[in-house]
């Protein structure tokens, strides 16, 4: 690999980095919205209907700023990163349920572990899957 590869590998690396954060934000407060305000009784159901959130702002993060010399086409891309991204948020939903529901700690070391998992996963299934150059 080239030096000028990777800076530009470094540099995706960074506004992916930027892009989670943001994205992880978003989920975590469509988390606690569901929780505390809409009053939904089960972490898991809480943290699916949060991973839609965070997902689609991860996408339009992923398909703008992280990747943006991918020019698939849109709808393209947006099925490929659906399919990733929901198998990825049924075993975040899996995680919650094991590690809340039914374990009992609390909702922030769910959502840290399933945030681990979602990274994880995430970055390598975009830049082989959804996003290639």
């Amino acid at each position: 690999m080239s030096d000028d590869a990777k800076r530009a590998e470094i540099a995706r690396i960074g506004r992916y980095i930027i892009n989670g954060l943001f994205a992880a934000g978003v989920n975590y407060g469509v988390l606690k919205f569901n929780l505390l305000v809409l009053g939904v009784q089960s972490v898991w159901v809480a943290g699916f209907i949060a991973n839609v959130f965070g997902i689609a702002v991860s996408f339009i993060g992923s398909r703008y700023f992280v990747f943006e010399g991918a020019h698939a086409p849109w709808g393209e891309q947006a099925m490929r990163f659906l399919t990733l991204y929901g198998v990825i948020a049924c075993l975040c939903s899996l995680v919650y349920f094991l590690v809340v529901d039914r374990a009992h700690y609390s909702v922030e070391i769910g959502f840290v572990l399933q945030t681990a998992l979602q990274v994880a996963c995430s970055y390598i299934g975009n830049k082989k899957l959804v996003f290639s150059t």
